[in-house]
């Protein structure tokens, strides 16, 4: 009897330890998946695809492929050295990691202004609030979350109920529009257009600044780190990534489904809202307000991912911080966040696709300084064989995003005027 005790509490907490590490698998996993999916990403696929049409599909697959390597890598790198990027950095090229973390939590900053416009559009949409009031009821209740006692639990919570509203929603849309299916899959693989300016910004839309760093630095928090966590830390990058992917395609199609039909959208309105009239002419005003329900639930994820990644890369200048003092910079931050969105004119729809292009031309820089460590920095891998086809393509695509962000700068910078 003596002896099975001990058994018994041992097996408990080995079962208590699996269940942790599943729910630090969710959670980083749905916040990746779900910021990038965000009102960035809807705005984009509405104005892009009114650009490009079914050609817009090849930008996706593009993106998803570049997601795959770049998030497989990053999340293996900071799970193996159990270090936050911009100590990896620091670590690698010193000096490089503060470079890092300024363009990071700038690209956030700049990001979060457009996820309280698009929470202030989803507002909107839903109920005919102003969009301002909108906005500031978003950022009040994000900084609510971060300022409980919780306050982790309640963001993957947010985080959760949120992405199933979603996913349902879109779908719903998708099957109402009737897109022309066969062509967007021909298109997928076949483009009549290719448009590196469009590629470069949903790239930086889905997987570009604070986005690459999101999933990964939730399970340094949570404590999945270490070679033994490297199978179930590549499952959920996976899986988050298949979500991703597949939200993705469906909002394309339903937003195809209405291009194709012969509904013009208007881009250049000042206060155009392209993905609302999408919605609305897919499923008249059931859809107007279930675009509303879509994109808030979008906009308070990415509130709270953007926030709390970008916060994550102060530790390279305070190495030491608790818990109690991210979460007060996570307020602050969002703060600061909606303190620009009620000073900047420009309309929420065009600082979300400007900020995406602004965020694809951050992607290169870190994803460079990261593959640098993981290939020339054993050390820092505790004496794990990085696989080299992983670094590889992880090379590959670094040099691609370094082509798409030379090729699209300057008309990323243009975008602010249209």
């Amino acid at each position: 009897m003596d002896k099975s005790e001990p058994q018994a509490a041992s097996v408990e907490t080995a079962a208590q330890k699996s269940k942790k590490q599943r729910y630090a698998l969710l959670s980083a996993m749905f916040l990746m998946s779900m910021s990038a999916v965000g009102p960035g990403f809807i705005t984009q696929t509405a104005t892009f695809t009114v650009k490009l049409g079914a050609a817009f599909a090849f930008a996706i697959l593009i993106s998803i492929l570049i997601d795959f390597v770049v998030q497989a890598n990053i999340w293996r790198i900071v799970t193996i050295t159990r270090m936050r990027a911009p100590a990896i950095a620091n670590a690698a090229i010193p000096g490089s990691g503060y470079l890092l973390a300024v363009l990071v939590i700038i690209g956030g900053l700049f990001f979060n202004v457009g996820n309280i416009g698009g929470a202030g559009l989803g507002f909107n949409a839903m109920i005919d609030l102003d969009p301002k009031i909108g906005g500031i009821i978003g950022a009040v209740v994000a900084i609510g979350i971060f300022l409980s006692r919780r306050a982790g639990i309640a963001m993957d919570r947010v985080v959760f109920v949120a992405a199933f509203v979603k996913l349902a929603l879109i779908v719903y849309a998708a099957i109402v529009s009737g897109p022309p299916v066969a062509n967007a899959f021909k298109q997928t693989f076949l483009p009549d257009t290719i448009d590196f300016l469009t590629i470069t910004t949903i790239v930086g839309g889905t997987v570009g600044g604070y986005i690459t760093y999101a999933g990964a630095h939730r399970l340094l928090d949570r404590g999945t780190v270490g070679v033994e966590s490297i199978g179930a830390v590549n499952r959920a990058a996976l899986s988050g990534i298949a979500i991703t992917g597949v939200l993705r395609y469906i909002l394309f199609l339903a937003i195809l489904g209405v291009v194709a039909s012969g509904t013009v959208i208007d881009l250049s309105g000042k206060s155009a809202n392209p993905a609302a009239q999408a919605f609305h002419a897919a499923a008249g005003d059931i859809g107007f307000r279930l675009f509303g329900a879509v994109f808030l639930a979008s906009a308070m994820t990415s509130i709270i991912g953007a926030a709390y990644t970008s916060v994550s890369f102060l530790t390279a200048f305070k190495p030491e911080m608790t818990e109690r003092q991210r979460n007060l910079s996570t307020v602050a931050f969002i703060g600061i966040s909606l303190i620009a969105y009620i000073l900047i004119t420009t309309p929420p729809a065009a600082m979300l696709v400007f900020v995406g292009g602004l965020n694809g031309l951050v992607l290169p820089i870190g994803l460079s300084i990261l593959l640098f460590a993981a290939w020339k920095r054993s050390d820092l891998m505790h004496g794990y064989h990085y696989p080299r086809w992983l670094l590889v393509l992880g090379a590959l695509t670094c040099c691609l995003t370094w082509y798409m962000a030379y090729k699209s700068a300057g008309a990323i910078f243009a975008l602010l005027g249209y």
